[in-house]
């Protein structure tokens, strides 16, 4: 993947983004009567601009999609002659200055909407939420789960699909404690308390390989098929054709138990036992480290197994059909999941549940936008998507120089009879620039620890 390519990907992800935030002051401003001056998308240098002969409204567009603006006329950012007063921004009602301001991130979280709605109209055949694996040594394995137990339900909560059901894992990030699941034995009910410390903390692994359940996995004979020039498992001997038969002493049933352990090992040296011709074989290969987009550090062999048509049973398997109007509920349902787990998300890091280095900058951002534009366009909407629901919370925050920030006033001016102070505002400016300069500056930092 090219850098030019994830470029165009962040471009097509944000601007579009950025606009419809924009566009939502826009268009709410001029629906209430004030006068718009300028309606720009990006920062830097401009490429594009041009001035409507109709309203006047100057429109432009800069080189980097990374924010914009909509400037009202203003008595505190210029003069403004008196046949004028009436249409400017603070000349308006506190109600009226609530409704434009707020019309940016809720803008953001209806496109969300909208978006969902549209991948959620296709039928879907899908794993539904039986165990295909319990792992060893893991808290599913400390209470007795077993393979084909069907989950039902997480700390109350319905889980009809593996997406809901992580959702309902991941609002338990960084606590402490006991995750109530219900599941599905035979027709009977069974209730397991798995145990949780810091759960997902530092959110190296992924909430079920924590948990130590998996979803079903169709059996690939650990046979290799394919190496890559430039692997480790080359360079130490190992060909076409070998069976993996242990790592480490520990024997594996699959390729997805080589995956599991090489991807738990990088750089460290593991003795492969493999099967050639007949005669078994010792090697020791040293998996190379591969970061990800989060900057977690995995193993990797270079190999590749054969994989032949698979099929999955049908125990395993469910399709599921809306019709418009079930995929619009669906939407909204997911879009609100979304919102309230980066809530809880936001407010779990302030407390130190979760660490900062999870804050992500625009270099990770333009990354997942390149892989998701690679896995193809639902992938990349549903992306979309949750940048859509992230930028609308995030500006809804009561930090000064957001929205959130700009909303508090406003409220207290409506409650109160009288705006905030111009002093308390200039105090709250200059927090604010220090709060999102800092969050700012630690994003764009993991950014490249991540690299």
């Amino acid at each position: 993947m090219s850098v030019l390519f994830i470029i165009v990907a962040a471009i097509l992800l944000l601007g579009p983004l950025i606009a419809i935030h924009e566009f939502g002051h826009y268009w709410v401003a001029r629906k209430l009567g004030v006068k718009v001056l300028v309606y720009s998308i990006g920062f830097g240098p401009t490429i594009l601009k041009w001035t409507s002969k109709k309203s006047g409204i100057q429109y432009q567009l800069s080189v980097l999609p990374l924010g914009g603006y909509v400037k009202m006329l203003d008595e505190r950012e210029g003069n403004v002659s008196v046949e004028d007063l009436p249409y400017a921004f603070n000349r308006q009602s506190p109600l009226k200055r609530i409704a434009i301001v707020a019309a940016g991130p809720v803008i953001n979280l209806i496109f969300a909407v909208l978006l969902f709605w549209v991948l959620a109209l296709p039928a879907q055949e899908q794993l539904n939420t039986r165990v295909g694996k319990v792992m060893e040594n893991t808290p599913a394995a400390a209470v007795h789960m077993q393979t084909g137990d069907k989950i039902v339900s997480v700390d109350g909560t319905s889980t009809p699909n593996w997406e809901k059901l992580n959702y309902a894992l991941v609002d338990r990030v960084g606590e402490t404690g006991h995750i109530r699941i219900q599941a599905d034995r035979n027709g009977q009910l069974q209730t397991f308390q798995l145990p949780i410390e810091n759960f997902l903390k530092d959110q190296s692994q992924s909430a079920l390989d924590v948990l130590g359940f998996l979803p079903y996995r169709p059996h690939i004979s650990a046979v290799v098929d394919q190496l890559s020039a430039d692997g480790a498992a080359i360079r130490q001997g190992m060909k076409p054709g070998d069976q993996i038969i242990a790592i480490d002493g520990k024997a594996v049933k699959d390729w997805f138990d080589v995956v599991d352990i090489v991807q738990h090992s990088p750089e460290k040296l593991l003795a492969i036992d493999v099967l050639r011709q007949g005669q078994m074989v010792q090697l020791k290969v040293m998996p190379q480290a591969k970061r990800d987009n989060m900057g977690n550090t995995t193993g990797m062999l270079g190999v590749q197994a054969k994989t032949a048509q698979i099929t999955i049973p049908d125990q395993y398997k469910q399709t599921i059909q809306y019709n418009p109007a079930e995929a619009f509920v669906v939407a909204v349902e997911k879009t609100t999941n979304l919102s309230a787990m980066i809530l809880n998300s936001i407010t779990k890091m302030v407390r130190g549940l979760i660490g900062l280095d999870n804050l992500s900058g625009p270099i990770t951002i333009a990354k997942v936008a390149g892989q998701s534009a690679e896995m193809g366009w639902q992938t990349f909407i549903s992306f979309m998507a949750l940048m859509s629901v992230s930028l609308g919370i995030l500006n809804l925050l009561p930090i000064p120089m957001l929205d959130g920030g700009h909303l508090v006033y406003y409220i207290i001016e409506l409650i109160r009879g009288k705006p905030v102070s111009e002093q308390i505002q200039l105090v709250g400016i200059k927090i604010g620039m220090v709060l999102l300069g800092s969050m700012m500056f630690l994003a764009i930092f993991n950014d490249f620890m991540r690299l």
